[in-house]
């Protein structure tokens, strides 16, 4: 279409006032198609078999049309009051910034697209708008790992800004040809048809990303909407936190508590307190004469993906090799894809919800159970141990608020090796750690340690000459995972040598995997994560039901020998290691509950599906049937359970657990 004819489509004779917002619609529905349809040939690999080529086009036009209807809405209300004839020439100056501000960020959004799908196989979402709070680390990450498209997203940006202004160029003096009284007339007109555009439905619930979810495939519904409608819709969805949840569905407190205990392994815990539901006695099922130190290794984004034994690549031959040594998870499953949702399930043995993870929220920054504060009361010294630096996703806070006593991040790592975009490599790290774990024994008072690794994330940056590389080129996850491993492999051969070794239980443990993508509706496969306890005094074993990450700190508790009050509904396997298990993952805005192989998922505002997991070739498999209403409630009351005790604040530490048992 020849400028000419545009700008006489859409000229301020016809559309009198709103020729801005009008000609700014227009723009940005050619542009989101534009983008959509070069991301779906891009992608063409995984939405060929979903055979909805067309319907993925048709509902991505009313997905567009509903941000463009968005991003309009606030100038139609206020023209009411701006379009009158004095103040013209303000209210064109409004409209004209209004809509090159809205086409710009929307164009932006888009370019970042394909980077963000790379690396999380979905579109932009609240994940970009959270990683804004740490522009170092993410300016680092990017400028390292993704110069180009950095590079190239921000000249056609700047680009496509001239362009703009010249589509957008304000009209001349044709408002004369539309009265006061017209305008009057036709705005609430106006105001209909954008209201619709939003609400896009007559349903009982006005359109959300979940209406456009017509595909088995995550990352291909995320193609039918556009990023800037995904993360206004985050951006909304984080004012309802506290009861994220609810987009599921809604229990009653005695049916949700009613059905979340119906686990063999919580039949042995005697319940403390009705006012903390979770609250229990967890008695130790090996007795020592002192409890054990316990230190924590998590991690950094390694899956199954990187564990020749779990189906992935051969660069953990260390892990390997240690497992035989110690207790070994066969199936194990992360909550989320996040760090802090892995540093939650890990750590305060909590169960995901939609919501942020609760190291970020307000509610847990203090008198929140952790096996720091739990330990702390035992006569514990804690600690945290960071290559990078600990404010990162409100780590600190979290933890010095939650019984972490100390907290040892790059500040306190004295001439490291090599200091990259994440800080100190993980050689850095583990000598460190080494070195505060040998002083902490001679002290002779049992001690907490978390050790987080960091070489393995975007741009995996690492020193040469310590490992022979996988792949070419360097920088890649599977030679940073390497690198890791080798990392860790020299820290537990000094381990094994050091005073500490026998008095220490120690759990290596990944917080996520790298990238979790897939053709599945939830890629259960990239939940699959290995977990190892190891030390002196543990014997061999290998776990094989399946297992979650809130399984991990009641199983240490037991093995460590320390019977404490806490409120960790997790799974103890030392006391119970055949009994069938369950895992529980969060993936985006989906959650389902995992028994063995079955898994039951639940929608925002949709109905629950019944699926089916084949480990072997790692296919999902959705069922046709309706998911009965038992089961429906039964996988609503594992998410609704976490999202009730942050919000009713009743996941206390161990001093509330000891002050409600007297």
């Amino acid at each position: 279409m020849r400028l000419g004819v545009f700008k006489n489509l859409v000229a301020a004779s016809v559309w009198g006032p709103y020729v801005h917002l009008v000609r700014m619609i227009f723009i940005g529905m050619l542009a989101l198609s534009f983008s959509r349809l070069a991301l779906l040939i891009w992608m063409y690999d995984r939405v060929e078999p979903t055979q909805l080529l067309g319907e993925i086009l048709v509902q991505g036009i009313r997905a567009d049309f509903i941000l463009m209807c968005l991003l309009a809405a606030v100038p139609v209300l206020a023209s009411l009051f701006l379009a009158y004839p004095p103040l013209k020439r303000g209210w064109f100056r409004f409209t004209y910034i209004w809509s090159l501000i809205a086409l710009i960020s929307l164009t932006f959004l888009e370019l970042s697209t394909p980077s963000f799908l790379m690396q999380y196989d979905i579109r932009p979402n609240r994940l970009y708008i959270e990683y804004l709070k740490y522009p170092k680390e993410v300016f680092l990450t990017l400028w390292h790992g993704f110069r180009v498209p950095l590079l190239l997203g921000i000249s056609l940006t700047i680009l496509s800004s001239f362009l703009f202004r010249r589509l957008l160029k304000k009209p001349n003096d044709e408002y004369r040809l539309w009265t006061f009284k017209y305008h009057i007339l036709a705005w609430p007109l106006v105001v209909f048809v954008i209201f619709a555009g939003v609400r896009s439905t007559t349903q009982h619930r006005p359109a959300n990303p979940a209406l456009f979810a017509i595909t088995a495939d995550a990352m291909v519904n995320s193609l039918v909407i556009n990023s800037g409608y995904s993360v206004l819709y985050a951006i909304y969805s984080l004012k309802h936190e506290s009861r994220s949840t609810e987009v599921y569905g809604k229990l009653s407190e005695p049916e949700m508590l009613e059905q979340t205990r119906n686990w063999p392994w919580l039949k042995q815990y005697s319940y403390l307190d009705p006012n903390f539901p979770t609250l229990h006695w967890q008695s130790a099922q090996i007795e020592r004469s002192k409890p054990l130190n316990i230190v924590i290794v998590l991690q950094e984004s390694l899956g199954a993906t990187f564990v020749q034994s779990l189906g992935g690549a051969p660069v953990t031959p260390n892990l390997e090799r240690l497992k035989s040594e110690g207790i070994w998870f066969n199936n194990l499953y992360s909550t989320g894809t996040r760090s802090v949702r892995g540093i939650e399930a890990v750590v305060a043995g909590f169960m995901p919800t939609p919501a942020q993870s609760v190291v970020k929220l307000s509610n847990s920054q203090q008198g929140f159970a952790t096996l720091g504060s739990i330990l702390q009361q035992q006569g514990y010294y804690t600690q945290f141990i960071y290559g990078g630096e600990a404010h990162f996703d409100n780590m600190r806070s979290f933890f010095t608020g939650n019984g972490i006593s100390d907290v040892v991040d790059i500040s306190k790592i004295i001439e490291p090796a090599f200091v990259g975009s994440w800080g100190a490599s993980d050689e850095d790290l583990f000598n460190t750690a080494h070195q505060q774990l040998s002083q902490l024994h001679q002290s002779g008072k049992p001690f907490f340690s978390l050790i987080f690794t960091s070489t393995n994330h975007e741009p995996f940056e690492f020193p040469d000459g310590r490992i022979d590389l996988y792949e070419q080129p360097k920088q890649t996850a599977y030679n940073a995972v390497k690198y890791a491993d080798w990392a860790m492999g020299k820290f537990f051969e000094k381990a094994k040598t050091s005073e500490y070794w026998n008095d220490t239980v120690f759990l290596v443990v990944a917080d996520h995997d790298n990238r979790v993508y897939g053709r599945n509706l939830i890629p259960v496969e990239k939940f699959h994560i290995p977990g190892l306890i190891l030390g002196g005094v543990v014997k061999p074993d290998t776990i094989e039901p399946v297992a979650s990450q809130i399984d991990l700190a009641p199983t240490l508790l037991s093995l460590a020998g320390v019977s404490a009050c806490h409120p960790m509904d997790g799974r103890d396997f030392i006391a119970d290691p055949t009994s069938p298990g369950r895992a529980l993952l969060q993936f985006d805005n989906l959650f389902a509950l995992m028994r063995e192989n079955e898994l039951i998922i639940l929608r925002p505002n949709d109905k629950a599906i019944s699926a089916t997991y084949d480990r072997k070739s790692q296919h999902l498999s959705l069922s046709n049937k309706p998911v009965s209403e038992l089961s429906r409630i039964n996988a609503l009351a594992h998410v609704q359970l976490p999202s009730y005790l942050y919000r009713e604040r009743k996941y206390p530490d161990i001093a509330k657990c000891e002050r409600s048992n007297q």
